[in-house]
């Protein structure tokens, strides 16, 4: 089975509405999709416990869709950049869709927070460092 470990205390996220509406129904039809069940489960357990407020609330420290994160798995070590996508948007080595363990472990994290998780293969980790690009904020900057 897969989802968060209880063993560690959850950061709290923070999610924007906009994000909610899609993510929920995202991650809604992946539970019944065999290969995408289980980052669809660990997705519906972050939207269960998020914060959701209006995108122009959100800090530009939060890990929104289609921002640019650096983050560190915590178990190998290795630090990686990437743009957090829907399921369509995942074209490219360096675009980490949504319904994937990583994307919904990174979605509403801020910088500096981790995330402890089971996955099938064992404990799973990881931490974001950096929020490098985030359109919301962007987009309210140009409001």
């Amino acid at each position: 089975m897969t989802g968060t470990e209880p063993s560690r205390s959850l950061p709290p996220v923070m999610i924007s509405a906009l994000d909610y509406d899609r993510l929920a129904w995202i991650a809604t039809a992946g539970v019944y999709s065999p290969r995408h069940r289980p980052a669809a489960e660990l997705l519906v357990s972050e939207l269960m416990r998020a914060t959701v407020i209006v995108a122009q609330a959100i800090p530009p420290s939060v890990a929104t869709m289609h921002s640019r994160l650096e983050f560190c798995d915590d178990v190998t070590g290795e630090i990686r950049r990437a743009v957090l996508v829907y399921p369509d948007e995942a074209d490219t080595a360096d675009r980490i869709s949504v319904l994937t363990p990583i994307g919904a472990a990174l979605v509403g994290l801020s910088e500096g927070q981790s995330i402890t998780w089971r996955a099938s293969r064992g404990v799973r980790s990881l931490t974001l460092l950096r929020v490098l690009y985030q359109p919301q904020r962007m987009a309210v900057l140009h409001a």
